[in-house]
């Protein structure tokens, strides 16, 4: 295996992962920085909670948190075939089995399956398809739980606030990444 990208801390502390064709995976930085206040009392599910990675690509947000937590559900969608392919070769070979679900199906599409069952939503759409990501948080909106959380990565110069009904809680920038951190509260 020719990555760069591991697992930042956890039970698989260091385990390098595949990547998909033409991937640009959370650098590996930014993703322990985002993890370092996930861990931090902003988030305090207990021990159950569900995670969405909607645009899973290698799925390494993903399976940082079940790295990380060991009664996390997390749920892996991706609309490509090879990234879809590249999470399920990276649970295998970490042996991860019912803890997570998996499926090629798109994130727009999935809003109505697992928005409402998600307590942690990773959203980072292709950077050059930033109007997917808009539309996705927009639909998600309507759909998510009060109390949920967004963790929307952006391309830094082309950013774009959320909808009504989210609270910013962190606005990070790690390089050519803006990540948003958002919790779901009312209108």
């Amino acid at each position: 295996m020719n990555s760069k990208l591991q697992i930042i801390s956890g039970r698989f502390h260091g385990r390098k992962l595949y990547l998909p064709r033409n991937a640009r995976p959370t650098q590996n930085r930014a993703r322990e920085a985002l993890f370092n206040i996930i861990s931090s009392s902003l988030f305090n599910f207990g021990d159950s909670f569900t995670v969405w990675d909607a645009f899973a690509g290698s799925g390494a947000f993903g399976i940082e948190f079940l790295s990380r937590y060991p009664d996390v559900k997390v749920i892996f969608t991706d609309v490509d075939s090879d990234s879809i392919n590249t999470v399920r070769k990276n649970l295998a070979l970490l042996e991860i089995g019912p803890s997570a679900i998996v499926e090629q199906t798109d994130a727009l599409q999935a809003v109505k399956k697992y928005g409402t069952i998600s307590d942690i939503i990773f959203v980072d759409s292709p950077y050059d398809m930033a109007d997917i990501g808009v539309a996705f948080v927009r639909a998600l909106t309507r759909r998510v739980n009060i109390g949920a959380f967004l963790i929307w990565e952006q391309e830094a110069e082309k950013a774009q606030e959320p909808p009504r009904g989210w609270e910013v809680l962190k606005d990070k920038k790690y390089g050519r990444a803006r990540f948003l951190i958002l919790r779901r509260v009312g209108e």
